[in-house]
């Protein structure tokens, strides 16, 4: 019971405090005078999408290795930290075919 109690506290001071984090639009802070928004383009939007695509591969290639469970979590943790970088040096030092555990890796 006691435990129920403290889990609800805590629970809503956690939502009080992402609620007090959460940004107040001020007047200052204005999106008028910045043009037309539809000619921005989505050139960030979907290479964002292709580096969490490629991210994701190599994660579950990663964690469907024979590598020890220090070097998943190594892999694991480059890959996730350092998106764009750890990709490429993933792919350019991972030793893929030497580690594959009765798949074939992706590319």
């Amino acid at each position: 019971m006691q435990t129920a109690i403290f889990t609800t506290l805590f629970a809503q001071l956690w939502l009080a405090l992402l609620a007090n984090a959460a940004p107040i639009a001020e007047e200052v802070v204005t999106a008028t005078g910045h043009g037309n928004a539809w000619q921005y383009g989505t050139g960030g939007g979907i290479l964002g999408l292709a580096v969490l695509i490629l991210d994701i591969i190599v994660l579950l290639e990663v964690f469907k290795s024979n590598r020890t469970p220090a070097g998943k979590l190594i892999w694991g943790l480059v890959v996730f930290l350092f998106p764009v970088i750890g990709l490429i040096v993933y792919w350019l030092f991972s030793d893929r075919a030497g580690h594959n555990a009765g798949y074939e890796p992706v590319a």
